[in-house]
Order: C-alpha cells, then structure tokens, then sequence
C-alpha cells in the first residue's frame, strides 16, 4: 500500500506562543525546538524576526541549535520584515521565509484598505524579494477560508510563479466547516496551473471548535503540510492541535497518510510545553489530557477489563503514556473494584466483593474518588475482609 508522507509544520514557538502570559525565553524556546526535532516534526516555525529584539535572538539560536527539521521565520510582505528574517536565519541549515498578505477580502478592503490588484502585487513582490535570501519560500494567504475562490487561485498561481515553494491556505479566524474547507482546497488543486510546483499547506484555527477537521479535509483534498501545535495552544481558541492530526493519520489506515513524528515522543512534548509556558492540559483534551486513556463509568470499565479495544481506539503506549487507569468513583461496577484491589494484592470471592461493594459505593459517594489508600481502610474495617489485609 502506497502512503504519501504529509508534512508537519509545528509553529508552537511563533503561533502557539501568542497565548497571553505564554512567552518563552531564548533558552525555554530552544528546549523545546530541539524537543520537536526529536520528536520528528519536519518544520519549526521558530518565530517572527521583525517583531522583536528577543524573538529574533531566539529565531537565531534555534537556527544553531537544530540541523534536521526546516526553521522557519514569519514575515509581512514588508521588505524589512524579510531582510530580518534572512538575518535572523542565517544559521540555519534548512532556512525557509514564510512571507505572506490577507486574500480575503474583508481583509483587503478593512485591514489593508486597499485593492485585490494591490495586495496581489504585494505578495508576488515578497516571494520575489525573499527569493534572493533562501530558496524555500512559504507563502501564507492570510484569511483564506473566508476569500473568493477565484481570486485565491489568481494570487497562489503567481506567487508560486514567482517562486514560492509552499503555498500557505489558512482558516485564519477559523470559520469554515470541513467540507468547505476541503472543498476550497480541492478548488486550488483543480484550477491552479502550476500547483504541483508547490506543497500546499493548512494553518487552521480552532474558534468554532474545527480546525483539526479541517486539517484534516485539507490533506485528504490535496494538502502535504498541516501547521499546528503542541496541545492545540494558540491565538484565540487556539490552533490545530499537532497530536490529534498525528493520531488521526496513524489511526485511519485507509487514508493512507502518514507522518514523520514518532508518536511515542507525543505526551513528554506534550508536557514540556505545558509546564515551561505555565499553561495546563485540559483533563479531557484528546491524546494528551489527563483523562484521555482513564476510565470511570462501570460499563465501559467492565468493557475495557475484558477486551482494551471495546473501549480504546489508541494504545496509550503510542503517545508515551505508561498506560491507561482504571478510576474508581460511584460510577465504577464490580469488575473495577475487583481489579484494583487485584492490583494492589487483595484478592477476594465473588461473595466477599458483593459484601465490599455497598460499602464502597457510599464511600465514593461522599469522597469522589477512591484511591489504594481508601480500598485498604475498607477492606480493614470489614468484619467479613479482616483476614484479607
């Protein structure tokens, strides 16, 4: 079976690190590029030059620090913005601009207040300068899931003519739904001449809850590069989250896409993000939350204990988890009981676990949950369990 390879293009350092209170120092920030070289992300968005004194020092260091994956500089079409780029860049083994200008055209008329014509030029005058510094030129089309088909297509067409390398279709405000998403997608790919000179990419955000769905449509429509980030952290609500775009890939073979990443690196990231920029992982986020791999309601407890894949769709093993947790509260049955007790050496009848049970129960009720210590008093204070313990 043929797979084709889609490209990871992790901007947690530029992208991800606009969260308010977020920001990382050169040295936190170049821990974490080489977290993701390890981890096997094939672009890193290292941050944005112009902006300033302390994002082009880390642009730089990262540069130094990191040989295998692309590092990437943000720029506006803004001739200055490129040559600090460049600058910053300088370093780096695989250096790529990532230069670009608003295609919608809400956009074109408010942001800019100028004229399609105008932006376009703009662009195409971007990749052209930035040409003369690197030859991997990105270019993002800003609020692309809101712009007129036509008009996107006219302006990726030239600036791919003009040398860009990638061609960047962001969700910008993260609007569409899948299908549209995909759909616009599927457009550029059937009405852009040249469109196989350049990889076409997808930066979706997440304000309407979407942008791993769209993501997702985008490489089944004809995308090879998803832009996302560690723990889905970003402006707003946030961006595509880099592991449910890896572990929908790895999980849905008939796509026949895959990645880079070595998955079993995901959750240590995962973490070393969250803790260096003092930012929490939501318990129930997918893959990496705290109770992505736990379970608590007696039916699918029962379900799991029996066969993992009742109730498991990912081993918890291939994200680096240790493995997934048996929780006990009022919701949990007999057979969770059972098991935890097993785990820590108490073995018991199947009438003993019927007498244990009711106790239990009133016990979780009024603490919640339930841990080792708590089975062992039980199982000490019963008449019927004393000799067990």
């Amino acid at each position: 079976m043929n797979k084709h390879n889609i490209q990871i293009f992790d901007t947690t350092l530029r992208d991800g690190e606009q969260v308010p209170g977020c920001q990382l120092n050169t040295d936190e920030k170049v821990l974490v590029a080489k977290a993701l070289e390890e981890l096997g992300v094939d672009v890193i968005e290292a941050g944005f030059p112009i902006s300033s004194p302390g994002d082009y020092k880390s642009v730089e260091a990262i540069s130094k620090a990191v040989k295998r994956p692309v590092i990437c500089g943000l720029t506006r079409a803004v001739r200055a913005d490129i040559d600090c780029a460049a600058d910053a860049l300088k370093f780096a083994l695989h250096p790529r601009i990532h230069t670009g200008i608003g295609s919608s055209d809400i956009h074109i008329n408010h942001k800019f207040r100028s004229t399609r014509e105008k932006v376009l030029s703009r662009g195409v005058d971007a990749v052209k300068y930035a040409k003369r510094f690197v030859d991997d030129i990105e270019f993002y089309a800003e609020d692309a899931g809101r712009a007129d088909n036509v008009f996107l297509a006219r302006m990726i067409e030239a600036v791919i003519y003009a040398g860009a390398t990638v061609v960047n279709i962001p969700d910008t405000t993260g609007y569409c739904l899948p299908w549209e998403f995909g759909s616009k997608i599927k457009y550029l790919v059937d009405h852009v001449p040249n469109i196989h000179k350049a990889v076409i990419s997808v930066h979706c955000h997440n304000d309407l809850g979407l942008s791993t769905a769209n993501s997702i449509a985008g490489v089944v429509n004809g995308a090879g590069q998803i832009e996302c980030t560690i723990n889905g952290i970003g402006e707003r609500a946030g961006n595509t989250s880099l592991e449910e775009c890896v572990m929908i890939l790895k999980s849905h073979h008939d796509l026949k896409l895959e990645t880079n990443i070595d998955t079993t690196k995901i959750f240590g990231v995962s973490r070393l993000v969250s803790k260096l920029m003092r930012m929490s992982v939501q318990p129930n986020k997918a893959i990496v939350g705290a109770n992505a791999f736990a379970h608590s309601s007696g039916i699918h407890q029962d379900g799991f204990l029996k066969h993992r894949d009742t109730y498991e769709i990912i081993n918890p093993a291939d994200v680096g988890v240790e493995s997934s947790s048996i929780v006990l509260t009022a919701r949990s049955g007999r057979a969770a009981l059972y098991f935890r007790l097993s785990q820590i050496g108490i073995n018991i009848s199947t009438e003993e676990l019927d007498e244990l049970y009711p106790v239990f129960l009133t016990e979780a009720d009024r603490k919640r949950l339930i841990n080792d210590d708590d089975l062992i008093e039980m199982v000490e204070k019963s008449e019927i369990l004393t000799e067990k313990v």
